[in-house]
């Protein structure tokens, strides 16, 4: 059955049963037990593993499999005669399938498009994120073993381990999305495992407009600025959005240049047609045979790219970063942890550092100064939206200190009734000294566009 289990997704959109969010159930009864099937679903997924003969299921397409998968299961519910009405049997059956073929109790949850993130605290607390708000769910798994043995499902096929020498892995699953699970003895109360849905359909550049990430302001500059080989950082906390806005700002550059990506895990969704994609590899069993992404950088720089996109710097890649910044391959992009523009600097000076070099600090933000030109500060608002607050120009040095202005800032301006924070990005009324390049690179942008007033 192992063919089988590696299987995630294998299932029709139009058989999945709906699951309610358990926003309304009292503490007490969301850490009770919420099935009182799982042991006779624990029993059935046993047998089926035994049974299903793998290979001839393995040929057919995935709509077939779950309908054999579920044909399966109706077959062994009715030999068990436990006595449930048939909404239940349904939910049952559909249930099973998830666990053959999916992830168990949390492939309704992968497979709700509206879900960003899945948090799998313990066996009876899953939490889910859908438009930027946590919720509860009703799902649950049996016990750990059974969040163990999803893990293990997860990261088997990648040739991945999690155990007690190796309690912590980051892996993606077939549709992309990213995985991190950890388990005892440093998840002191049981596995955990959290997934970073993988959007089918990336966000556009009109999507962020709508979810007021960007005005149209904004994207009309940062477009000028990717066409104009401006280097670029996107800025901003966990869960703020920076991937996606990297993955719309990519969608500006020119289709007749050579991308090079760089990442850990791979992301990024790219339209065009000449991009190559590298990707980290971890130690293996013995300990060896890792790639970081400071040697994925180095060697980019040896194919021949007209950019250099990395997914996210956190160490001594980030001077090879600058190094390829400052050599020729401008509008470059990354993005990096940090609360603020300034922090961003901060940010990018120590993981220089960390890369074992003897470097004076103003030497370090010299280079900073000359390879970057432009910061894009994203942060989650209280309501969960996901806003640009800052577009941050770097100016150059004065003294030992790396100089920059605000051409863009967001303007809040309360809370409406329903708890949505109210506030536009507006123009700071400075004019970027990037502007000057626009006509050598054949740009014309509005005259206003950096007038002090909203969009």
């Amino acid at each position: 059955m192992s063919l089988l289990l590696q299987r995630s997704g294998a299932v029709l959109e139009s058989e999945r049963l709906p699951f309610t969010p358990a926003a309304s159930l009292s503490l007490e009864e969301r850490l009770a037990p919420a099935d009182p099937f799982l042991d006779l679903k624990a029993r059935i997924h046993e047998r089926l593993i035994r049974e299903l003969d793998t290979e001839r299921l393995d040929t057919q397409d995935p709509a077939m499999i779950r309908s054999q998968v579920e044909e399966a299961t109706r077959a062994l519910l009715a030999a068990e005669d436990v006595p449930m009405a048939r909404t239940e049997r349904l939910k049952l059956i559909a249930e099973i399938a998830d666990e053959v073929l999916g992830l168990g109790p949390i492939q309704p949850l992968l497979d709700d498009p509206s879900i960003s993130e899945v948090m799998v605290n313990a066996a009876n607390q899953i939490y889910f994120e859908r438009h930027g708000v946590l919720s509860l769910s009703d799902r649950v798994f049996k016990d750990d073993n059974h969040i163990l043995r999803v893990i293990e499902k997860i990261v088997a096929p990648l040739n991945r381990r999690i155990d007690e020498r190796s309690p912590m892995v980051d892996a993606r699953l077939p549709d992309g999305s990213r995985v991190n699970a950890i388990i005892p003895p440093l998840a002191i109360d049981g596995p955990t495992l959290t997934i970073r849905k993988f959007s089918k359909e990336p966000y556009q550049v009109d999507d962020l407009i709508r979810f007021q990430t960007l005005s149209p302001a904004i994207v009309e500059v940062l477009k000028a600025c990717i066409n104009m080989r401006l280097n670029i950082i996107v800025s901003g906390g966990t869960g703020t959005g920076k991937t996606t806005l990297l993955n719309v700002l990519s969608g500006f550059i020119p289709p007749t240049e050579r991308v090079v990506t760089i990442e850990d895990p791979a992301e990024l969704q790219l339209r065009q047609r000449h991009v190559v994609r590298l990707e980290t590899r971890p130690a293996n069993i013995e300990g060896e045979g890792q790639i970081t992404q400071r040697d994925l950088v180095r060697n980019a720089l040896r194919m021949r790219p007209d950019r250099i996109i990395v997914g996210e710097v956190r160490a001594g890649e980030a001077f090879d970063m600058l190094q390829a910044m400052n050599t020729g391959h401008d509008g470059s992009l990354t993005t990096v942890h940090a609360n603020s523009p300034r922090d961003a600097l901060s940010r990018v000076e120590n993981m220089v550092l960390m890369a074992g070099l003897d470097l004076p600090a103003r030497a370090i933000r010299e280079q900073v100064a000359s390879a970057i030109n432009l910061i894009i500060q994203l942060t989650r608002m209280r309501d969960g939206s996901r806003r640009v607050t800052h577009v941050t120009e770097i100016v150059g040095m004065e003294g030992q200190v790396v100089t920059m202005q605000d051409i863009y800032a967001f303007q809040a301006r309360g809370l409406d009734d329903q708890g949505r924070v109210l506030g536009s990005v507006q123009p700071t009324g400075l004019r970027p000294k990037f502007a000057e390049r626009f006509e050598q690179y054949g740009i014309r942008l509005a005259a206003d566009l950096f007038e002090g007033r909203a969009f």
